[in-house]
């Protein structure tokens, strides 16, 4: 199985940034009919580490380790109970031409983020599932235009982006995904963070 582990943001805070995008020359484009694929906003999240495919005879030692992840990020990580809260805000790319992806920022306790992504990693890896190695960069991917849209339209889309500020919210789970082809995204098992 494919799997990747992720933070789904609430429902609220996509719908805000859809309405964002729609009003973007991305979305302008996607409403005539230009293929940008645009990110179905139910499969909407932020991913902390791509597993890739790993044995079905494997799941049990991944799943108690990203427990164990769960548990400290509840309670031993030195910051109590306090609520995990972030929010969307500006933008940027990966790649250009073919390969140019859009992407919402991430504000908030970044940092909480960044430390439950690398407890994550280092978890997974302390039991032999390796992930990807590039670094973690939060962020919200919007859409995937390729080369589909003018380089111009692209650019004032990241300009307007800057300016964008999403409403806070909790992240409140770790999320085993499992991606299947299309791409279709399908929650596997969860843990309260």
């Amino acid at each position: 199985m494919r799997l990747f582990t992720a933070v789904y943001p609430p429902t609220e805070a996509v719908e805000h940034l859809t309405a964002q995008v729609a009003g973007l020359r991305l979305g302008a484009a996607a409403a005539a009919g230009t293929n940008v694929r645009l990110v179905d906003p139910a499969q909407a999240h932020l991913t902390l580490a791509f597993l890739g495919e790993v044995d079905p005879a494997r799941l049990t030692a991944v799943r108690q380790a990203l427990e164990l992840v769960a548990d400290a990020m509840r309670g031993n990580d030195g910051t109590g109970d306090a609520p995990l809260v972030l929010r969307l805000g500006g933008g940027g790319r990966f790649g250009w031409g073919r390969d140019t992806v859009l992407w919402a920022d991430v504000r908030g306790d970044v940092a909480r983020l960044v430390a439950l992504a690398g407890a994550v990693r280092a978890g997974l890896a302390a039991i032999g599932v390796a992930g990807d190695d590039k670094p973690f960069r939060p962020h919200l991917t919007i859409a995937r235009p390729g080369d589909r849209m003018p380089h111009a339209d692209i650019e004032a889309d990241l300009a307007a982006l800057d300016g964008y500020l999403g409403p806070p919210w909790v992240a409140g789970e770790l999320v085993l995904v499992q991606s299947r082809p299309g791409p279709s995204y399908q929650p596997f098992a969860a843990w309260p963070i």
